[in-house]
């Protein structure tokens, strides 16, 4: 699964696309494990873009379980933006939204967790 990064400042963007389900939810996992490694204290922070996903599975939910557990151990910062409303449904029910930083906008998610990701957001 391609996640198309966008770097801004001491942020990354990553934008999948489609759907996280029992097919495609290894893949998805084995493509943010690079950009899980530099997600910790002092490094990258991540936002989840989830406006190209039109659905996430059981599977997709553990996936970003475990990588937001792995990005707190870390000291790093994860967090979901733009979901639609789908997803954001499936986020609610399972009561993610108690454990994620769920955005409304990417911009607002980089507002929130990075002045200069926000800055330089903003200029391009």
């Amino acid at each position: 699964m391609e996640l198309n990064p966008r770097r801004y400042a001491d942020t990354v963007v990553l934008s999948p696309a489609g759907r996280i389900d029992h097919a495609t939810a290894e893949d998805f996992k084995a493509a943010l494990t690079s950009h899980l490694a530099r997600c910790a204290a002092g490094q990258d922070r991540l936002v989840l873009d989830f406006s190209g996903i039109e659905y996430i599975s059981s599977a997709g939910l553990r996936v970003i379980m475990l990588a937001g557990k792995q990005a707190k151990h870390q000291g790093g910062t994860l967090v979901l933006a733009a979901l639609r409303p789908v997803v954001a449904e499936i986020i609610e029910i399972s009561r993610f939204h108690l454990i994620f930083r769920v955005h409304a906008s990417v911009r607002e998610a980089l507002e929130r967790i990075s002045p200069p990701a926000l800055a330089a957001y903003d200029a391009a």
